[in-house]
C-alpha cells in the first residue's frame, strides 16, 4: 500500500508497510499512482499523452522511470505487503502483566473550572479528592512489582491540579529515589500543571526531578481566558504566564511541553501557537478538544478545513524559522522517518490497559486518565491489582488489526489505531474510530512527513 500527496512543493509518496519515504518528480509521481493497476504499455501511452507538450519527456525517460519504480519495489522501498497482521495479537501477550507507567491522580480536586475539562474540573464525575502519601507509596510498590525486567519505570503527576497536593507530590518522588536503586529501577517523573501554584519551590524541584512538565496554556489571552477561569470567572493568562516563562527559563527552555486545546472557538490555532512563541516558549502542542459532539466547544465539520490549514501553514512557520535560526518543536510533528517506534508500539498502541494505568486518589485502577470515572473500565486496585481481566482483555485485543476500518488506512503504522478513549466517548466502543481525530492526525502525519523531506533536502544542499 502506498500514500501520495503534494504539499508544499513537494511529490510525496509513502510506502506504508515499509515506511519508505520518497520525494520523486511529477513523472515519477504520476507513474507511481499507476503501476499497481496498469501495464508497462498503458502506463507509458498515459504518461506520453499528458506530458506530449513536455518535448524533455520521451518514451526512453518513461521507460528508466518504470525501471527506477520495479526497482524500488523489488527492494521492499515501494508496494511493500503488509505482514504485520499474524503478530498483531501476540506482542501484548508477551509483555502481559507487565506495567511500565503509571498516571497518579494525586489531587481530584481543581482551582481553574476550565468549561472544556474532560475530567469535570478534577472531580471525574465523582467526589473531590487529594491522594494520600500511603496510597501513592502503594501505588509506586505496585508497579515496581508488576514491571517485571523494565528499567525506566513513567510516572505521572496528574490531577485536577496535582500542585493542590503538592508535598504528597515531594514525598512520593523521594520514596520512589529510596527504593529504586535497590529495585534495579528509575523513575522519569512528569508534572501537568495549570500553573496557578507555582512558586520558587515548585520551579527547583520541578527542574530537579521532573524528566518533563506540561503547563497548560491556550495561547492567547483573550481565547486561554474564555475557557480557563477562576471559580469566580476570572480569567488566569495574567496570573500564569510570568509563572512560565519563570520556570522554563530556570529549566534551560528543555523537557517542557506548553500544551494548549483548541476548541470550535479557535479552529485558526495558529495564532494561539504565534502568541506562544511571541512569549519565548518553543517546545509547543495543540491539542483538539475531547468533548461530546453536541458540545458548543465541539469541532464541527465547517471547523476541519480551517484546521487542516492551520497544519499546513504551521510546517511551513516552523521551516521558515528554522531558515531563519529560530527553531520550535510541535508535539505532533516530532516523528522520525528513518526509525521510529519499533514494530511493537506500531500495531499495539498506547497500551492503555496493560502497560500503562491511571491511578486514583482512593487506589482504584483505570486503563488511563480519561476512563477514570466510568465503573465499568474499574481494573482493580493498587493493593490487589487487577480484579476484572474482563475489561482489560478488552484493552489487551485492541490493536490495530481489530478495528476494520483501519486496515486500509495509509497512517494506521504511525496512529497504532487511534486513542480508544476518543473511540470510546465517540462511538461508545473503544473499538470505535473518532473519525474527526482520524482525519487531523492523517493531516498531521502528511505535514509530518514533509517537515521530514524538506529538512532532508535542505540538508544535501548544504552537504
Amino acid at each position: 500500500m502506498i500514500h501520495r500527496y503534494q504539499l508544499n512543493g513537494f511529490n510525496i509518496v509513502l510506502d506504508v508497510c515499509s515506511g519508505s519515504i520518497h520525494a520523486v518528480d511529477e513523472l515519477a509521481y504520476d507513474m507511481i499512482g499507476l503501476f499497481e493497476d496498469h501495464s508497462r504499455e498503458e502506463i507509458r501511452a498515459a504518461m506520453l499523452e499528458k506530458y506530449a507538450a513536455v518535448s524533455e519527456v520521451t518514451a526512453e525517460e518513461i521507460d528508466r522511470c518504470y525501471e527506477d519504480i520495479e526497482e524500488l519495489r523489488d527492494a521492499g522501498a515501494l508496494f511493500t505487503p503488509d505482514t504485520f497482521q499474524p503478530m498483531a495479537g501476540t506482542f501484548k501477550e508477551r509483555s502481559a502483566n507487565v506495567v511500565k507507567a503509571l498516571c497518579l491522580h494525586v489531587a481530584h480536586t481543581c482551582n481553574l473550572n476550565c468549561s472544556y475539562c474532560f475530567a469535570s474540573q478534577g472531580k471525574y464525575h465523582g467526589e473531590r479528592a487529594l491522594m494520600s502519601f500511603e496510597v501513592g507509596k502503594q501505588a509506586l510498590d505496585f508497579l515496581v512489582a508488576n514491571s517485571g525486567h523494565r528499567r525506566n519505570l513513567e510516572v505521572d503527576f496528574f490531577g485536577g491540579e496535582p500542585l493542590m497536593n503538592w508535598q504528597v507530590v515531594k514525598d512520593l518522588v523521594a520514596y520512589a529515589r529510596s527504593i529504586e536503586k535497590a529495585a534495579g529501577k528509575n523513575f522519569r517523573f512528569t508534572l501537568t500543571t495549570n500553573g496557578m501554584l507555582i512558586d520558587d519551590d515548585v520551579i527547583d524541584f520541578a527542574n530537579r526531578e521532573m524528566h518533563n512538565v506540561v503547563l497548560s496554556l491556550d495561547g492567547r489571552r483573550e481565547i486561554h481566558d474564555r475557557f480557563r477561569v477562576d471559580y469566580a470567572g476570572r480569567g488566569s493568562w495574567e496570573r500564569i504566564v510570568p509563572k512560565f516563562q519563570q520556570l522554563v527559563e530556570a529549566r534551560g527552555g528543555k523537557d517542557y511541553y506548553m500544551r494548549g486545546t483548541f476548541t470550535h472557538q479557535n479552529p485558526d490555532f495558529l495564532k494561539d501557537i504565534q502568541t506562544m512563541l511571541d512569549l519565548g516558549f518553543t517546545e509547543l502542542s495543540m491539542e483538539p478538544v475531547v468533548c461530546a459532539p453536541d458540545d458548543p466547544m465541539a469541532l464541527t465539520d465547517a471547523d476541519l478545513p480551517i484546521v487542516m490549514r492551520q497544519y499546513e501553514e504551521l510546517a511551513r512557520l516552523m521551516l521558515q524559522r528554522e531558515r531563519e535560526g529560530r527553531p520550535f518543536t510541535f508535539y505532533h510533528y516530532m516523528i522520525d522517518l528513518t526509525g521510529g517506534p519499533c514494530i511493537y508500539k506500531r500495531i499495539s498502541g498506547c497500551g492503555s490497559g496493560t502497560e500503562y494505568m491511571a491511578v486514583t486518589p482512593w487506589g482504584d485502577l483505570y486503563p488511563c486518565h480519561q476512563f477514570v470515572g466510568e465503573e465499568k473500565f474499574r481494573l482493580g486496585d493498587v493493593w490487589h491489582g487487577v480484579t476484572n481481566p474482563a475489561a482489560q482483555a478488552e484493552f489487551a485485543n485492541n490493536n490495530l488489526y481489530a478495528k476494520d476500518e483501519c486496515r486500509d488506512c495509509w497512517a494506521r503504522l504511525y496512529c497504532s489505531g487511534g486513542c480508544a478513549a476518543n473511540a470510546y466517548h465517540a462511538t461508545g466502543s473503544v473499538m470505535g474510530i473518532y473519525e474527526k481525530g482520524c482525519e487531523l492526525f492523517r493531516k498531521r502525519m502528511e505535514c509530518a512527513i514533509m517537515l521530514g523531506v524538506a529538512r532532508s533536502m535542505e540538508d544535501e544542499d548544504e552537504a
